[in-house]
C-alpha cells in the first residue's frame, strides 16, 4: 500500500517512551507502519523488545532500548545508546507516565508526589530538551500526551491532574522557543482510554458509569484510537502546527 506523503515518515527516526504498551504502543506501532525507525522504550528491555518484535514482524523498523524516564541517568543514557546507533533523532513522543496515587490531595505522601513529577513533569522537560538539542539545525517535531485531566481536574487525581496541566504550558512554552530551530511541540490530550494503566478506572463500574454519562460518544476509547492524532502531529500534514493542543475524548471537554 503506497502511503500518503503528507503523512510518510520514512528515512525518520522517532522515540516513544512509555511504549511498551497501551497508547505507546499503538503510536510506536503506527509511526512505523508510515516508515519511521521507531525507538520503542519503556522501563523493562523484555517488554521494548516485544512491541520492536511485533513492529519488525510487520515489516517495519524498530529498536528496543530501555529507559526510566523518571531518572535523569537513564534519561541521558536513553539518548546516548540512540546516537551510538547511529540514529538522529527527528520525533519525540513524550508518553511515559505515572499515578502511583489515587485519592484525597491532602492525604498523599510527598514520596508518592515527587514521584509523578519526576515522571510526568521532569521526565517530559529533560528529554525534550535532550531531543531539542540532538534535533537542533535539523527540525523535528515532539509530541507531548497530556490529558484531558490537564484541563478540567480529576477527583481523585489531583497531583496526576496537576502534572498534566503543566505539559500544556511546557509545550506552549517549548513550542515558541524551539521555533527557529523549526522544531515543532504540540500536545494530545486523551480521554478515559481503555488501558492497563487507566485500569483502576475503566475496570470499577462504580467508577465507570458516571465517567461514561460525562462522555457524549458514550465509551471508553482505545488505544490506537489516540495514536493517529500523535501520528498526524508527527507528520508534514501538520507543518504549519506548533504550541496547540488538541482533545481526543469522545467530546468529555465540549
Amino acid at each position: 500500500m503506497e502511503l500518503d506523503p503528507m503523512f510518510a515518515l520514512a528515512g525518520k527516526t522517532a522515540l516513544v517512551t512509555g511504549a511498551s504498551r497501551g497508547i505507546g504502543a499503538a503510536t510506536a506501532q503506527l509511526l512505523a507502519q508510515h516508515g519511521a525507525h521507531v525507538i520503542v522504550s519503556s522501563r523493562k528491555q523484555a517488554a521494548c523488545e516485544e512491541t520492536a518484535a511485533a513492529i519488525r514482524a510487520n515489516g517495519g523498523q524498530a529498536t528496543a532500548i530501555a529507559a526510566h524516564i523518571g531518572e535523569v541517568a537513564a534519561i541521558e543514557s536513553l539518548f546516548a545508546q540512540i546516537a551510538a546507533g547511529g540514529h538522529m533523532l527527528d520525533i519525540l513522543v513524550n508518553n511515559a507516565a505515572t499515578n502511583p496515587y489515587f485519592g484525597p490531595m491532602i492525604d498523599m505522601e510527598l514520596a508518592a508526589f515527587d514521584k509523578t513529577v519526576e515522571v510526568n513533569i521532569r521526565g517530559y522537560f529533560y528529554a525534550s530538551v535532550l531531543a531539542a538539542r540532538a534535533m537542533r539545525g535539523r527540525g523535528g517535531a515532539i509530541v507531548n500526551v497530556a490529558s484531558v485531566n490537564g484541563r478540567r481536574a480529576a477527583p481523585g487525581q489531583g497531583v496526576y491532574s496537576m502534572t498534566k496541566a503543566s505539559i500544556l504550558s511546557m509545550t506552549e512554552g517549548f513550542a515558541k522557543e524551539l521555533s527557529p530551530n523549526k522544531i515543532r511541540v504540540n500536545a494530545v490530550l486523551p480521554g478515559l482510554t481503555d488501558t492497563k494503566f487507566a485500569g483502576a478506572l475503566t475496570q470499577n463500574p462504580d467508577i465507570l458509569k458516571p465517567l461514561l454519562r460525562a462522555i457524549p460518544l458514550g465509551r471508553v476509547a482505545q488505544p490506537e484510537e489516540i495514536a493517529p492524532m500523535i501520528l498526524f502531529l508527527c507528520s508534514p500534514a501538520a507543518s504549519y502546527i506548533t504550541g496547540a493542543s488538541f482533545a481526543v475524548d469522545g467530546g468529555f471537554l465540549a
